[in-house]
């Protein structure tokens, strides 16, 4: 099931979530939803990378153990789709080891986000995310940040 949520108020970023756990899912889309973001939630990689290739994400928040397509291959993906415009993840986890870290970072993720996770440590790492997005903006498609788009 792919759903969608839009703000009230207007419409603000666009955030795609990848979470099998449903009430994980739900409550980070209700977090979201009231901090302003549009929210297109799904429930594994495979949904979220058939979001990706049809609507424009900036920002993708997806749990890293997941059946199907799991949040490194949907980095992967990502990395891989040669978007013009950056997308930044962050990739929630339990696991905590340097190796399941490393491998991330491999993968093509920006940041992590300890499950269960802190709802104040999230809006920092938000404001992180919308901060490098709007610098990548306000280069050119071609400038210095486009080449971190691949993996």
């Amino acid at each position: 099931m792919i759903r969608h949520i839009s703000r009230v108020k207007g419409i603000g970023m666009k955030v795609l979530i990848a979470e099998d756990d449903r009430d994980s899912r739900e409550l980070l889309s209700w977090l979201l939803e009231k901090l302003g973001y549009q929210v297109v939630a799904t429930e594994n990689g495979r949904q979220a990378w058939e979001v990706f290739r049809r609507e424009r994400v900036r920002l993708v928040i997806s749990d890293l153990l997941m059946p199907d397509v799991d949040g490194l291959e949907l980095c992967r993906r990502i990395r891989a789709s040669n978007e013009r415009k950056y997308t930044y993840i962050i990739l929630l986890t339990a696991l905590i080891g340097k190796k399941d870290y490393l491998e991330a970072m491999e993968a093509g993720a920006d940041d992590f986000v300890t499950k269960p996770f802190d709802p104040d440590e999230l809006k920092a790492r938000l404001r992180v995310a919308e901060r490098i997005i709007a610098l990548q903006e306000s280069t050119h498609s071609d400038g210095p940040l486009s080449q971190f788009n691949t993996a």
